[in-house]
């Protein structure tokens, strides 16, 4: 696996949705690097931006409301902010393809899950019906359904089959880069592990880069090299499993480790964090952490922190790092 080379760079980018109730900052200012054949873990409560980070390299922003108003996306060091709508529909499923949240909505009820995959294959690397055919029966044994289901439809699969056949579809290509975005949120937890362990082992097989969306910091430290933490549309905190895991900076960071349940440390209660995260059309000054935050000085309630790296590459938003 080449991890040496940069397959996605993000720089400065900043999503906000135009509504009649206000602008709604979802994402501001946030820059990111994945090498190839790297998996990065994007981490944050529901309503971080995670999920318009995501839009935002596939060129999925829905517009209106939402448009990119500053920064790059660098893949291959090509802008994908410059790419014409044609360009972009040649890269998604070629070059990066995404794993949506729900398998239940992801798929056509009308079409076999067999033609699906088919239909990726057959506009993206010009086979004939046949051939497509051919390669969509081993796509589906690949991620372990027998070729003979093909001619079956979405709702004669379970919800661990589906997931199956919409991550078929993703590496059907076998593009550079999966942005999977929680994709086993709507499973139960055995089938959970299953598609994570699927995934992995698809992953090292065809040397493919992930960039992985969750709110589970346990599925985070079974699959990923890399974590970032978002929160309020600003990644927080950056950097190896290790720096994020072992030496963990920003005081959000902490919270969402203190309100883990632990088996090796023994406590009678869980730690919350105080409070809710703030609503992006009114974001706090500051720090948008600051209302919440244990350590908030008086400082962090008119000056935003800027990003510093605390060691090489583990990046921290935080005025006692500065």
């Amino acid at each position: 696996m080449e991890t040496t080379k940069k397959l996605l760079e993000i720089k400065d980018l900043s999503i906000h949705y135009f509504t009649e109730e206000g602008v709604v900052r979802a994402v501001n200012n946030i820059d990111f690097e994945l090498m190839r054949g790297e998996t990065m873990g994007l981490v944050g409560e529901t309503g971080a931006g995670k999920t318009t980070t995501a839009r935002g390299i596939m060129g999925l922003v829905p517009n209106p409301p939402g448009r990119v108003v500053g920064g790059e996306i660098l893949f291959e060091g090509k802008d994908l902010l410059k790419a014409s709508n044609l360009e972009m529909r040649l890269h998604r499923g070629k070059d990066f393809s995404m794993i949506f949240q729900d398998p239940m909505t992801s798929l056509n009820p009308i079409l076999t899950v067999g033609d699906q995959i088919a239909e990726v294959i057959r506009l993206h690397e010009k086979l004939s019906r046949k051939d497509a055919n051919l390669k969509a029966a081993q796509i589906l044994e690949m991620v372990g359904i027998p070729a003979e289901r093909m001619s079956e439809y979405p709702h004669q699969f379970s919800g661990g089959m589906k997931q199956r056949v919409v991550i078929a579809i993703a590496l059907a290509c076998s593009p550079k880069l999966i942005i999977a975005d929680e994709p086993t949120t709507a499973l139960d937890v055995t089938i959970q592990a299953q598609v994570l362990e699927l995934m992995r082992e698809l992953q090292e097989k065809l040397g493919t880069a992930m960039l992985l969306i969750t709110h589970d910091l346990g599925v985070v430290a079974d699959t990923c090299n890399k974590v970032a933490i978002m929160y309020a549309g600003q990644i927080v905190e950056m950097g190896s499993l290790e720096d994020v895991y072992d030496n963990t900076m920003h005081p959000y960071t902490k919270g969402l480790f203190g309100s883990l349940p632990s088996l090796s440390m023994k406590s009678k209660r869980l730690v919350p964090i105080d409070g809710l995260m703030p609503d992006p059309v009114d974001l706090p000054t500051g720090c948008p952490f600051h209302p919440r935050c244990p350590d908030c000085k008086e400082s962090c309630k008119s000056r935003a922190p800027v990003k510093t790296e605390v060691s090489p590459g583990h990046y921290v938003r935080c005025l006692r790092y500065e």
